[in-house]
């Protein structure tokens, strides 16, 4: 039988995502540390982990093996010594002797990765819900996890955390994850995963807009008016700078920013038509903005712009309304569901919005609550 190989590669940040990367090899054969082969070019990188990688039949596996070089090149021949020796009918035992990694220590180097290569809100979640999961989970060992530890997570968190279904189905998400990362899978079928009912995207009234924007100053409307005209998120309004917006074009380019550590969502770049009222609005504030600041909306010290949800609650407050009715994302929410009650195709809208898939646009799909649709109700029942 042929021999099978196993590749390592290291995972680094790039201008377009993160991406694995062939390492770099020495003359005596050793792992370069930190020196992976980009578009054929050697960069260093000391960013990231190590991967194993080689194929099961058609699929392909992968394994972190943590952020030592040496260490990686040594579970790489182990690993390829391992495997072909189970293809010629040889049984060995696994490279540590008795195939078992310390939870504790395996989370514990999953989380330092994800400090890496993540934004801190998603690292955060991790933390959490592996928190969680060691708290319910008595195993020591990685291998020895089974379905049954799954199942006993859920109801954990809906019994013990009190979490909502949501959370629930998020948090044991963030597990599974964090499994497949380190080579477990098929423990669990789709039916053992945690359900919760989808909540319809909440939008803001035109009426309640209309009362915010009245008592907001010029500075405030325009950030609010911007969030509202653009769908954008928060990372993504915090970090717009002037060369994204395009005033001739009337579009807004959201782009990955290394001199701030921003990537896009899924680490995709778009562009976003802006309405004309909007653009008028842009050119007056860049007219008189800080030239020194490629930011749009920078603090005094050009640094990006960290508490505009704090602002919009002050000034829902201003307004004499409920300030627990108003939160950032549901700006997002209202742009998708109008752009689609006016009529803007699902895959249109997909793409302003940077999501990776329809179905999370198709969220926005709800009935449109107008006083014409009102009218059109009452003409079909008069």
């Amino acid at each position: 039988m042929a021999n099978r190989q196993v590749n390592l590669t290291k995972r680094i940040q790039t201008p377009h995502g993160m991406r694995y990367c062939p390492v770099v090899l020495s003359a005596n054969g050793r792992v370069k540390p930190d020196c992976v082969h980009v578009n054929g070019h050697e960069e260093r990188h000391p960013e990231g982990a190590y991967y194993l990688e080689w194929r099961e039949g058609s699929k392909r596996i992968r394994l972190s093996v943590g952020k030592d070089a040496q260490d990686a090149g040594t579970r790489r021949l182990r690993k390829e010594a391992e495997l072909n020796a189970i293809n010629n009918g040889v049984s060995v035992l696994p490279e540590n002797g008795n195939g078992h990694r310390s939870l504790a220590a395996t989370i514990a180097d999953y989380l330092d990765e994800v400090k890496l290569t993540k934004k801190p809100k998603t690292l955060a979640a991790y933390t959490t819900a592996l928190g969680y999961f060691s708290e319910s989970c008595r195993k020591m060992n990685l291998e020895e996890i089974e379905r049954g530890d799954l199942l006993k997570f859920s109801a954990f968190l809906r019994d013990e955390k009190e979490q909502s279904p949501r959370s629930v189905y998020n948090k044991f998400e963030n597990v599974m994850t964090f499994l497949k990362a380190k080579g477990i899978r098929g423990l669990v079928d789709k039916n053992d995963w945690p359900r919760f009912v989808e909540e319809e995207p909440e939008v803001y009234e035109r009426e309640e807009l209309d009362k915010l924007f009245k008592v907001c100053d010029v500075e405030e409307e325009l950030w609010y008016k911007f969030f509202l005209m653009t769908g954008m998120r928060e990372q993504e309004v915090m970090h717009c700078a002037w060369p994204d917006v395009n005033l001739a074009r009337c579009t807004i380019t959201v782009r990955y920013k290394p001199e701030y550590g921003f990537s896009p969502k899924n680490y995709r770049e778009r562009e976003i038509p802006i309405p004309a009222k909007l653009v008028k609005k842009l050119k007056a504030w860049k007219a008189k903005s800080d030239k020194t600041c490629g930011l749009v909306f920078p603090t005094a010290g050009c640094k990006p712009k960290l508490d505009f949800l704090d602002c919009l609650k002050t000034c829902a407050e201003r307004a004499q309304l409920d300030k627990e009715n108003f939160w950032l994302h549901k700006f997002r929410s209202t742009f998708a569901t109008w752009s689609l009650w006016a009529g803007v195709d699902l895959r249109t809208v997909q793409q302003w919005l940077g999501h990776s898939d329809m179905e999370s646009t198709m969220r926005y799909l709800k009935p449109s609550r107008s006083q014409q649709v009102r009218e059109k109700v009452n003409q079909i029942f008069r």
